[in-house]
C-alpha cells in the first residue's frame, strides 16, 4: 500500500477514537496528521507540550505561516481564536496532572504488556526522549498510531519490547493499517480489521499472541 494511503487510513481510524471537548496531545510525526480528521464541532482542543492549547485543524500555508508558532517538533502550525499560550513548567503540571484526556503517538515497538519503546534505536543520535515520558504516564488514555511492521517487514507488535522503553503498561490501544487491538489485561485483543486484509494476514505480521474479538469488526472508515 501507498504509504500516505496507509497514514491516512490509520489517523482517520485514530481521530474516531476522540471523544467531544476533549484535550488531546499528539505527538510529532503521523500523529500530528490526526487533527486534519477532527471536525470543528467537536470541540476537541489540541495541547502542545511546548506550552499550547489550542492548536488548529488549519494546514499552514504561505498567508498563515508564523515561525515564531511551533508544536513540540517545532513543526510550524496554525492556531484557534481562543489559543493559551503558557511555559514548559504549567504544561508539563497539565500533563502531570492528569488533565490530558488522550495523547497519540508513534511507536518503534509496542509490546503485549502494553510497554512502549519509541525513543531511541541504540546507536542512533536523538536529542532526547522530550515529552514521551510523561504523556505516557499522565494521559488518560494512550493510543499508539503506527505501521504494523518496520521498514524490513518485522513486527512491531511484540511479545516483549527489544528497545529502550519509554514506559511500561501504559499503551491502551494500537491502531495500524491493518487493524485495531485493545491491550487488556489479559493480553492483545484484536477488535478491528481493515476490509482488505483477513485475521490470518494479521496474526502473521504480529510478533504477540493475539485473541480474536468475538464481535470482530471492520474499520467503521478506510481509505
Amino acid at each position: 500500500m501507498d504509504k500516505q494511503l496507509s497514514r491516512n487510513r490509520i489517523v482517520s481510524r485514530v481521530a474516531q477514537e476522540l471523544q467531544p471537548g476533549s484535550l488531546v496531545n499528539l505527538g510529532i510525526g503521523m500523529p500530528t496528521e490526526v487533527a486534519s480528521h477532527v471536525s470543528d464541532e467537536m470541540g476537541i482542543l489540541f495541547q502542545s507540550e511546548n506550552g499550547m492549547i489550542g492548536i488548529s485543524q488549519e494546514p499552514v500555508t504561505a498567508d498563515n505561516l508564523d515561525v515564531d508558532i511551533t508544536n513540540a517538533g517545532g513543526q510550524p502550525v496554525t492556531t484557534v481564536p481562543e489559543v493559551s499560550y503558557f511555559d514548559s513548567s504549567l504544561s508539563f503540571a497539565i500533563i502531570r496532572g492528569g488533565h490530558v484526556d488522550a495523547t497519540v503517538l508513534g511507536a518503534l515497538e509496542v509490546d503485549e504488556k502494553g510497554n512502549l519503546a519509541n525513543w531511541i534505536i541504540p546507536g542512533n543520535m536523538v536529542p532526547g526522549m522530550g515529552g514521551a515520558m510523561d504523556l505516557v504516564t499522565g494521559s488518560k488514555k494512550v493510543i499508539v498510531a503506527m505501521e504494523h511492521c518496520n521498514k524490513s517487514g518485522a513486527p512491531k507488535i511484540l511479545h516483549q519490547c527489544t528497545l529502550p522503553l519509554t514506559a511500561k503498561g501504559q499503551v491502551n490501544l494500537i491502531v495500524t493499517e491493518m487493524a485495531v487491538i485493545e491491550v487488556t489485561d489479559n493480553g492483545l485483543l484484536l477488535t478491528e480489521i481493515t476490509a482488505d486484509t483477513t485475521v490470518e494476514e494479521v496474526l502473521k505480521a504480529t510478533g504477540a499472541e493475539l485473541r480474536v474479538a468475538s464481535d470482530l469488526k471492520i474499520f467503521r472508515k478506510t481509505v
